[in-house]
């Protein structure tokens, strides 16, 4: 294994041995753009975070993948962040992080959220220049150590050749790692060996998932106590999927109108008397109407009267900001392709899916969606330059190997996601895992008011609903690139983890009911 050790603030360099050769390169020692299967950099920074000023250490590199036979199959880019002169450090909390797509890069919450540096955005989070990363001063590190994982063809990671030499087909590398159980099955057995290496059993774990990230991170909750036996404290869901849990038919297009309502009050696109009131106060109104009216209409279908379905159209218009017919026409049904595009047509703009304070413009108003997606675009834009300057130039790790932003993953198996079954399970088998899920109101890709529909169905029982909570935001998908959610969404995962780690002697046990 390559180990490289870089002090930034010492005046000696990154050690190294240089070897210039007279003679010309053969073929077999040509520069090649391929990842090592296990290297590692080490570098030391120091931090204010949260108030507290300290050293910490970050290690990025690669850890294989090892399959049955102990041989290496794939090679994972990681970055690990720990705090240093942390008194009995085996016992600080470990916090494990994914994002989504499926294939897409840790890169997000890596350097906008949960980590030492954040991204060089505005306030709100658009796109300033000169690109690049700045301190973090609300990241979770003062209470917890880090490490981003890069699943299979995200980042820098990549499938490694067999012992032939020879890669495996795609068929073989879809059935080793893309599809929902496979990159489980094969995630866990990564984090077993991360967690052995660095010494970390004892630590209180915690898994971190955003977007599609959630459904991975809900399935391992149970893969790594079944298989690994490895037990969590705490699972933090950011912006979730459906994690397996069934949502489709009258309940997804209901679970829309509480996101249409928060976009349009954004945008000031909603009448005066709902305009006037604060967002937190209008949803809760919103949320009533489509538990209590809206979604029983729309199971009614055809059956509903005229009379009936006009005054919900009417209702639905009114929290939407769309147009009494434009609702009608839908049969009640409004997608949120069609409201993205809808929205400000008369203003000439259409809004973000991931993000609907973004704007965007088309080159035709008329149409059923917009030509683009206007948030992921200025998100590319920041994050991309941040990331390889980051990566390269402050940690020191270089490679000829490009950073997949968005990774070949594709086709992915979805057949058999059991996720949210799986961590409701994990939860009912440990007493000490809980669970916090984070969501923005302008998120129409992830709404939160699905998020909270999977936060009542996790355990349709109840009996662990005081070990599932909720905190929504007022930004979209990625809440914490707007610099006051940064701050809350980062100190609700800190006061999450001091909350679930339990005092010593305290068992991880069920009381008897009397």
């Amino acid at each position: 294994m390559l180990i490289k050790i870089r002090y930034p603030f010492a005046l000696s360099a990154v050690l190294a041995v240089f070897f210039i050769s007279a003679s010309p390169l053969q073929a077999d020692t040509l520069p090649s753009a391929k990842i090592v299967a296990e290297e590692q950099v080490v570098t030391e920074h120091r931090a204010q975070i949260n108030g507290e000023r300290f050293r910490y250490r970050a290690t990025t590199g690669t850890q294989p993948v090892f399959n049955e036979a102990g041989d290496a199959i794939a090679a994972l880019h990681y970055t690990y962040y720990q705090r240093l002169e942390v008194k009995e450090p085996h016992n600080r909390p470990l916090l494990i992080s994914f994002n989504g797509g499926p294939g897409s890069a840790s890169v997000w919450m890596h350097i906008a959220y949960t980590g030492p540096k954040s991204l060089r955005v505005d306030d709100e989070g658009f796109p300033i220049m000169p690109y690049g990363v700045k301190d973090n001063p609300y990241s979770v590190l003062d209470v917890a150590d880090i490490v981003f994982v890069n699943p299979v063809n995200t980042g820098y990671s990549r499938v490694l050749p067999g012992a032939d030499g020879k890669m495996p087909s795609r068929d073989e590398q879809q059935k080793m790692f893309f599809g929902v159980n496979a990159d489980v099955k094969y995630l866990a057995d990564w984090v077993n060996t991360f967690v052995t290496r660095n010494e970390r059993w004892r630590s209180p774990k915690y898994l971190i998932g955003e977007s599609y990230g959630t459904t991975r991170v809900s399935g391992l909750a149970l893969e790594l106590q079944n298989r690994q036996w490895m037990y969590l404290n705490g699972v933090i869901l950011v912006s979730p999927t459906d994690i397996g849990i069934e949502r489709d038919g009258p309940v997804k297009a209901a679970n829309r109108l509480p996101y249409f309502a928060a976009a349009a009050w954004y945008h000031k696109a909603l009448s005066a008397d709902l305009q006037s009131k604060d967002l937190l106060e209008l949803l809760p109104e919103v949320e009533r109407f489509t538990l209590d009216e809206y979604l029983p209409a729309l199971a009614k279908g055809a059956m509903l009267s005229a009379a009936d379905k006009q005054r919900i159209a009417e209702h639905v218009a009114k929290y939407s900001g769309l147009k009494v017919t434009e609702v009608l026409r839908s049969n009640l049904d409004i997608s949120t392709q069609y409201f993205w595009k809808e929205l400000l047509r008369d203003r000439g703009q259409t809004v973000g899916r991931l993000d609907s304070r973004y704007l965007g413009i088309d080159a035709k108003d008329v149409g059923e969606r917009p030509d683009y997606n206007s948030e992921l675009t200025s998100w590319l834009h920041s994050f991309t330059p941040a990331i390889n300057y980051y990566l390269r130039e402050e940690l020191g790790y270089k490679t000829d190997v490009k950073y997949n932003m968005f990774g070949p993953v594709h086709p992915w198996d979805r057949s058999n996601d059991n996720t949210g079954a799986n961590l409701r399970q994990a939860m009912a088998q440990n007493p000490y895992l809980n669970v916090l899920i984070q969501s923005g109101y302008y998120d129409g890709a992830t709404n939160y008011f699905d998020a909270k529909y999977n936060m009542w169905h996790i355990d349709p029982s109840g009996k662990m609903a005081d070990r599932i909570s909720f905190k929504g935001y007022r930004s979209g998908h990625m809440m914490y690139l707007r610099n006051e959610d940064l701050r809350l969404s980062n100190e609700d995962v800190r006061q999450f983890i001091k909350a679930t780690v339990p005092a010593p002697g305290v068992a991880a046990k069920y009381d008897a009911k009397e």
